[in-house]
């Protein structure tokens, strides 16, 4: 197994009296789950981060796996599915995404794009991920998955009657948030797990947490989320 740590999750107390200020006194917006409506999200958990002796590793991200994987088998065993998400930019990133391209240095742009690219080991799910033959996996080609060009997902989760979110994954600053954004404006309702999310700091986590809390999607614990589906691990 690979190094794993795992966030100190802290939102401060002026996010959490802003939120029950505009929830009218309730913390959480969603009391339930309808698991047949419900989609569990896992964004992004490829070799490249999840991979010990990678460039792009975080101990971080990798200590996520074990709760995404808790969180899998609650969704099935309720009734719900799994969406696996991966990063794939492909040859033609460096044209239609140079705005991106150049916010990097050529090194890492070069190291990204070969990485994340159809074909290379370090695009594929990491291992220890509880994929299932059932499960449904989308490459998306930003951030977000549901921008437009960037995947199928909106209409993969429309067809099959999906209208509530579990969003899982990395990193929780950037892909996570920006496709929590957009399934809100969607009109998805969307609920991101605390602790089945992770980015590069404590720091980094607790404000894109925040961030989202208050404006685009209620925060749960992963223990909060299983009891709602109405699981009890053994």
């Amino acid at each position: 197994m690979p190094s794993q740590k795992c966030h100190k999750i802290q939102l401060s107390q002026s996010t959490i009296e802003n939120i029950l200020r505009r929830r009218g006194g309730k913390l959480h917006a969603y009391d339930n789950i309808i698991p047949n409506k419900t989609a569990l999200i896992v964004i992004d958990m490829q070799n490249i981060w999840l991979q010990e002796g990678m460039d792009s590793y975080s101990p971080y991200c990798a200590g996520v796996a074990p709760v995404i994987n808790k969180l899998c088998k609650a969704i099935r065993a309720t009734g719900g599915h799994v969406y696996w998400l991966r990063a794939i930019y492909g040859d033609d990133a460096p044209k239609n995404w140079s705005a991106f391209m150049q916010y990097l240095n050529p090194k890492d742009a070069g190291g990204m794009l070969r990485g994340l690219t159809n074909g290379n080991p370090l695009a594929n799910i990491w291992h220890g991920m509880d994929v299932q033959p059932e499960d449904v996996i989308i490459d998306k080609n930003r951030f977000s998955a549901f921008i437009q060009g960037s995947s199928n997902l909106e209409e993969r989760l429309s067809a099959a009657g999906k209208d509530t979110l579990i969003i899982t994954g990395i990193t929780t600053d950037v892909c996570v948030e920006s496709t929590t954004r957009d399934a809100h404006m969607l009109n998805f309702k969307t609920l991101v797990v605390s602790d089945a999310t992770a980015t590069r700091s404590d720091e980094a986590h607790n404000a894109s947490l925040s961030a989202m809390f208050g404006h685009f999607a209620d925060v749960f614990k992963s223990d909060e989320i299983i009891e709602m589906l109405g699981f009890e691990l053994i």
